[in-house]
């Protein structure tokens, strides 16, 4: 499964070569991650994670940049999720303007214990329905 979320370019997005600013793929990333997680998990309050002592945390993010972005243009972000593992798993995403490819990559969200301050494990609810929404593994 996968969700989309759309994005139009504004004049504040560009850098000086006027085309996106590769800080704002990750801004549009974000959006979209948080609120396709929203979507999956609706009591998911990435404001307010001291709530309920578990939150997720952004720990490593990586993108490959495919062809520039230019203003006004709309670009639709889709994400799905990838590798789910005992405290962590992946977000996967391609930003797309139409049929073109303009970047792709990963996000790895870790679980987090607020009131201990560390890493910890994902429960069972959340592991299960992320793994139910995770992509099969392709195989070659």
């Amino acid at each position: 499964m996968s969700y989309t979320h759309i994005e139009k370019v504004r004049f504040g997005d560009l850098d000086a070569m006027r085309h996106l600013n590769n800080v704002v793929f990750l801004r549009y990333f974000e959006t979209a991650r948080i609120a396709y997680l929203r979507e999956l998990v609706p009591s998911h309050d990435p404001a307010h994670p001291e709530a309920d002592a578990f939150g997720l945390i952004f720990a490593e993010c990586h993108i490959n940049y495919r062809s520039p972005v230019h203003f006004d243009e709309e670009v639709a972000v889709v994400c799905s999720i990838g590798n789910v593992k005992r405290s962590s798993f992946r977000v996967e995403f391609e930003m797309r303007v139409g049929s073109r490819l303009a970047a792709e990559g990963y996000g790895v969200l870790v679980g987090f214990d607020y009131q201990s301050q560390q890493a910890a494990a994902l429960p069972d609810s959340l592991k299960e329905t992320l793994e139910t929404e995770a992509a099969p593994a392709v195989t070659q």
